[in-house]
């Protein structure tokens, strides 16, 4: 009986709603996925890689989706020289560039998936532990996993969620630049 009620109660407002224009969007579950858009038209050599960091992330996560050149909530950039870095907006806005000589010497996956990291709200990890996706270039040059550890991936499903406490939607405000991920591309051997 009560939840008859109810549906003839929202079917009420739902009607009186569109007698008077008012349109009544079903909120979203909280399991829906934000979507991210990035855009690679500064970076075309590094779309396939993009993409492929994207279907990590997309897979790593339970609430977000990165998907390519829908928007420019992340925009992309390929430069040579000063080091592969990003610069966060706010929690899943800013650029990430990528340098070519470090590319050429660090796993250009790894990087881009790490600098995506910092986008999606994780903080570096010098650790030196190549298990650690946020550790970027402290684990070497022959460190090529670009796949983010369970706890890191936890970490972004929790900052989509909304599960965040004030202070730290509060450390989101205002650009954020995180470099030095990634030692100064090593000099040619002669």
């Amino acid at each position: 009986m009560a939840s008859r009620i109810s549906r003839t109660l929202v079917a009420t407002v739902a009607t009186a709603g569109a007698t008077l224009g008012v349109t009544l969007a079903n909120p979203s579950p909280a399991s829906a996925a934000m979507t991210i858009c990035y855009n690679t038209s500064q970076a075309p050599s590094y779309a396939s890689i993009a993409n492929q960091a994207a279907t990590i992330w997309n897979n790593a996560t339970s609430n977000l989706t990165l998907t390519a050149n829908c928007g420019t909530n992340l925009r992309i950039y390929q430069i040579t020289g000063g080091g592969s870095y990003a610069v966060r907006t706010s929690l899943g806005n800013g650029r990430v560039y990528i340098d070519t000589q470090q590319a050429a010497q660090y796993s250009p996956l790894r990087i881009m998936t790490h600098e995506i990291g910092h986008i999606l709200g994780l903080p570096d990890n010098y650790n030196g532990n190549c298990a650690i996706l946020m550790s970027g270039g402290s684990a070497g040059t022959s460190c090529t996993n670009p796949y983010p550890s369970t706890a890191e991936a936890n970490r972004v499903t929790s900052l989509f969620a909304g599960t965040r406490s004030a202070t730290e939607r509060g450390a989101d405000s205002g650009s954020t630049v995180f470099q030095d991920s990634w030692p100064a591309a090593l000099a040619p051997v002669s």
